[in-house]
């Protein structure tokens, strides 16, 4: 089976594993991501197949919606990818990329580092931010039923990740939690020039946002 055949094996598993997902982890998502990631990528020395790989797959079993489990979409993935037939390193690679993209309240030390997991982090941040990242924040919140804002509930910063991962702060403090902190960690050329600009729109957003919870405007 060759690259092709498997990227779009890869494809159609995952449409059809999150035809029913949370609407801000749904395939849509995860195509944006994939997208995102081969426009950076463009400018990267990496290899393009476990780019594409780990792009696809990077979300497969989100913990958030797995009781918190981080094994279920390493795992799913690894047997997937044996299924297709995809050397050892490369599988690892993936599960490697898949244990390591993830936030998860800002002070996660991560444990693996490639060119490859660099470019899908960026993709998957730029995601996170912008007009995307806005309707995706609040999607996740609906979700979750939690209030839109509360000024009596500040942001809590520098979160650990067990805190983070059970957090149910008001939507708009996610933005002061995580959303606004990506710019500076985004990890390539091409991502952090997307970011400056979707950054930019966020704070906008956040102006408006309060002007009109105080009757500004």
């Amino acid at each position: 089976m060759n690259k092709e055949q498997i990227i779009n094996n890869t494809k159609t598993f995952v449409q059809q594993t999150l035809k029913n997902a949370e609407g801000g982890h749904d395939w849509f998502h995860i195509l944006r991501v994939w997208n995102n990631a081969k426009l950076i990528a463009k400018d990267e020395n990496v290899d393009n197949f476990i780019v594409e790989l780990g792009a696809l797959l990077h979300d497969i079993a989100d913990s958030k919606f797995n009781n918190g489990d981080e094994t279920v979409g390493p795992k799913m993935a690894q047997e997937f990818l044996e299924n297709q037939h995809v050397e050892n390193a490369i599988i690892e690679h993936v599960e490697n990329i898949i244990t390591n993209i993830s936030f998860k309240g800002g002070n996660f030390k991560q444990q693996f580092n490639s060119p490859e997991l660099k470019v899908i982090q960026d993709a998957d941040r730029l995601d996170a931010i912008g007009a995307i990242g806005i309707a995706r924040c609040f999607n996740y919140g609906g979700f979750k039923n939690r209030t839109l804002y509360n000024p009596e509930i500040p942001p809590k910063l520098n979160q650990t990740k067990e805190e983070y991962k059970h957090s149910k702060a008001p939507t708009i403090n996610h933005f002061y939690e995580k959303l606004l902190l990506l710019k500076e960690r985004m990890n390539t050329k091409t991502g952090k020039k997307i970011a400056e600009e979707r950054h930019v729109y966020m704070e906008v957003f956040l102006q408006q946002f309060y002007d009109e919870w105080n009757g500004k405007k």
